[in-house]
């Protein structure tokens, strides 16, 4: 059925509504309509580590369910706002957004990698401190031996040599570096970018959200690898000083275990525990998922899908998944649309 203005949710106040035993196949794909997907992986990919889709047919098909923007990572080389630009001008009628990701390809800590994304394509709109080569997680990845998980660190003393002495680490406490700082003050010069703490560890998104804070930086996400290990108050006390807090997806629907090497090309360094270990199993599905979420409020979250690997749901259906499953829980269309699609807005400054 072809929507129609009394129809769209971004028409109105009204939305669709549902009962509890009135639920509608199709209420899913309304609600989709109008949102921004804030974490996608569109590639371009290792060749050992395959995509579903390439970032031209991801922005197709959200744009296909009515989608208004999407975000686009890459976690490997670390910049997106040139194939964000690439594939604003070939699939328009989509708002198409990149950013750069801290990567030890790019030299870790780099201001002048983050000084050139910042112009480069489309601009970037997001800083990352780095997803699979910052040091918590470097020292988390590995795989099973005799069914045991091992860490690369301990089973491998080249990666320990190699990858952990140039991961990317945020300083607890005295001075920080030059480099660190200069980030820090080219975030703050560009109001629209926002900053993403990345994979690093509880204590270290204290302290970097403290620091980008004391830079006058505004906006602030904390990754969602790295919100789930901190406790539900220190989440709420990241809120109350204006941070937005990251949920997604692959956060309770993720395929763990299967060997994937996000970054190394090494194949012995092909990750099979990282997700596992490193989070909490308070967070081993979605009911405590959202349960935090409510408890902590849903105007603190931005969500989005985390999808595009190949073993996974394309990105569109991934924001279906989510936008279902919150119906299931009984968030109401309202609630929905705040986390998909107000909350995103104000973050990316769309019109």
């Amino acid at each position: 059925m072809t929507k129609t203005a009394e129809t769209r949710p971004d028409a109105g106040p009204k939305l669709p509504r549902e009962t509890f035993f009135d639920r509608s196949m199709d209420l899913p794909d309304e609600l989709v309509y109008g949102t921004t997907d804030i974490h996608i992986h569109g590639g371009p990919w290792l060749k050992s580590c395959p995509g579903r889709l390439d970032p031209f047919q991801i922005a197709e098909q959200a744009k296909a369910v009515g989608m208004k923007g999407i975000v686009l990572y890459d976690h490997t080389l670390g910049v997106s706002s040139g194939t964000a630009q690439l594939v604003s001008r070939q699939v328009p009628g989509i708002e198409v957004f990149g950013g750069i990701i801290l990567t030890s390809n790019l030299g870790g800590l780099n201001p002048r990698a983050v000084k050139t994304a910042l112009y480069y394509g489309s601009g970037a709109r997001f800083v990352h401190f780095g997803a699979h080569c910052t040091h918590y997680m470097a020292s988390h990845e590995g795989s099973y031996v005799d069914g045991k998980p091992v860490y690369f660190k301990d089973r491998y003393p080249k990666f320990a040599k190699d990858e952990l002495s140039r991961a990317i680490r945020i300083p607890l406490e005295g001075q920080i570096g030059d480099d660190l700082a200069e980030i820090l003050r080219l975030i703050a010069d560009h109001p629209h970018v926002h900053l993403n703490t990345g994979h690093i560890s509880a204590e270290e998104a204290i302290r970097l959200v403290d620091l980008a804070l004391e830079f006058g930086i505004r906006k602030i996400v904390v990754a969602h690898p790295c919100r789930v290990r901190l406790s539900t108050e220190q989440q709420k006390g990241m809120a109350k000083k204006g941070v937005m807090l990251e949920g997604c997806v692959s956060d309770w629907m993720f395929h763990r275990g299967l060997p994937r090497s996000n970054y190394y090309v090494e194949p012995e360094w092909a990750d099979q525990i990282a997700g596992i270990a490193s989070a909490p199993e308070a967070f081993s599905g979605i009911v405590p998922w959202a349960r935090q979420i409510r408890e902590i409020g849903i105007e603190h979250f931005v969500v989005g899908t985390d999808y595009g690997i190949r073993s996974g749901p394309t990105p569109a259906e991934g924001m279906r998944i989510l936008v279902s499953s919150l119906l299931d829980l009984e968030f109401t269309p309202e609630e929905i649309h705040t986390l998909v699609k107000t909350n995103p807005e104000q973050l990316l400054d769309m019109s």
